[in-house]
């Protein structure tokens, strides 16, 4: 048998991170663990943008290896996910103070109905992730002439 510390505020710290709006930024969270462990959930910053020829999405993800990043399109929506694992601690080094967010991570992002999926490609530079989405051509109105 193992003891589980209780935390009375558990249940509202999760309802509070699920509630809260992604409007707010992409400031890691923090989330409590059913067996009471205490993580943080962090979210890459995105940039969304567009051209007459394609959408661009661009993820900031330094440190990671492009082995380490999965982008799938499906149904109409571009998922970017993977995992920033922490460097192994080198016994000759002290560490004062560790701000980089570490662990796994998932982004989602609907897309308009006019793009062509099997023209999805994706590069990486300098830790951004550019997500190259190509539009399809604009049916233009056609003119019904009334009898």
């Amino acid at each position: 048998m193992s003891i589980v510390r209780w935390d009375p505020f558990a249940d509202v710290d999760r309802l509070f991170n699920r509630m809260m709006s992604p409007r707010l930024g992409r400031w890691p969270r923090l989330s409590v663990e059913d067996d009471g462990g205490v993580t943080f959930e962090w979210t890459p910053s995105a940039d969304i943008s567009e051209t007459d020829k394609e959408y661009l999405i661009r993820a900031q993800l330094p440190g990671l290896k492009k082995e380490d990043v999965k982008v799938t399109l499906g149904d109409g929506v571009l998922t970017i996910e993977g995992e920033r694992t922490q460097q192994e601690e080198d016994k000759n080094e002290k560490v004062h103070r560790v701000e980089s967010y570490y662990g796994s991570f998932i982004r989602t992002f609907a897309l308009p109905d006019n793009i062509k999926a099997e023209g999805v490609r994706c590069d990486s530079k300098d830790g951004v992730l550019t997500v190259h989405i190509p539009k399809t051509e604009q049916k233009k109105p056609t003119q019904i002439a009334i009898q």
